[in-house]
C-alpha cells in the first residue's frame, strides 16, 4: 500500500512540509516549467517554490500549448544560461523603467531542460537571464552536473533576492533545508559517521 501523501507538498503525510512553507509576495512573477520526471523526485523543490510564492505558477509537461498566455501583461525572461544572457542586475535596471518582470524557470536536469526548450520554441526565444557564477548548492545529495549548479528553489531565491531587495526570500528554503536533513538521516547513521570520521575528530 502506498503511503498517503499530502496533496499540497506531495510528501508522505507523516513527513508533510507544509507548516514550513511561507507565503511570500513578489513583484516578479515566477512561471516554473517542470519536466514530468521531476515530479517523482524525492526533492521536488519546484513544488515547494510554487507553494511558497503567491505570484507563481507551476506547469508540468514537455510541450506547453498557448504558453504565451501565461506571461500576458508581463515582460518575460528565461532563467537559463546562453551566449546573450543578461545578468540579474541588468534585468533589474531594465525593469525600473518598464513592465512587470516574469521569470520562466525550467525544472529538470540540463538535458531535460534543453529538450524542453527544443519542444517549446516560444520559450527558447525569450531573452535569457543567468544566475551569478560561483554559486554553490546547499544540496549535496544529488551530484551537481557542473560547478555553480543549484536546485530550482535555490535558483529562484537567488534571482528574487537580487531583483527585489531589500525583501529577502530565504525563508522559502526552510522546507528544502528540512528535506535535506531528513534525507541525510534516512541515509543512515553509518554513512554519516563515516563522513564525519573523514573530517578527523582527534582529541
Amino acid at each position: 500500500m502506498p503511503r498517503p501523501r499530502c496533496v499540497a507538498c506531495q510528501r508522505p503525510e507523516s513527513h508533510c512540509l507544509c507548516h514550513l512553507v511561507p507565503r511570500l509576495s513578489s513583484a516578479t512573477r515566477i512561471l516554473i516549467l517542470q519536466h514530468p520526471d521531476e515530479t517523482r523526485h524525492a526533492l521536488n523543490t519546484a513544488r515547494l517554490a510554487a507553494l511558497g510564492l503567491i505570484n507563481s505558477e507551476l506547469l508540468i509537461g514537455e510541450h506547453f500549448d498557448d504558453i504565451e498566455t501565461h506571461w500576458a501583461g508581463y515582460a518575460p525572461w528565461l532563467l537559463f544560461p546562453g551566449d546573450q544572457a543578461r545578468t540579474l542586475e541588468q534585468v533589474k535596471q531594465k525593469h525600473g523603467l518598464s513592465g512587470k518582470p516574469l521569470l520562466v524557470v525550467p525544472d529538470g536536469t540540463w538535458r531535460k531542460a534543453r529538450k524542453l526548450l527544443h519542444l517549446n520554441p516560444l520559450v527558447a526565444a525569450l531573452p535569457r537571464v543567468s544566475l551569478p557564477s560561483g554559486l554553490s548548492s546547499r544540496y549535496r545529495l544529488r551530484k551537481a552536473p557542473a560547478p555553480g549548479a543549484v536546485s530550482t528553489i535555490e535558483a529562484i531565491v537567488t534571482a528574487l533576492n537580487t531583483l527585489e531587495p531589500p525583501t529577502c526570500f530565504d525563508t522559502l528554503l526552510a522546507p528544502f533545508e528540512t528535506l535535506i536533513e531528513r534525507q541525510i538521516e534516512a541515509m543512515g547513521e553509518d554513512v554519516f559517521a563515516k563522513n564525519h570520521a573523514l573530517k578527523g575528530h582527534h582529541h
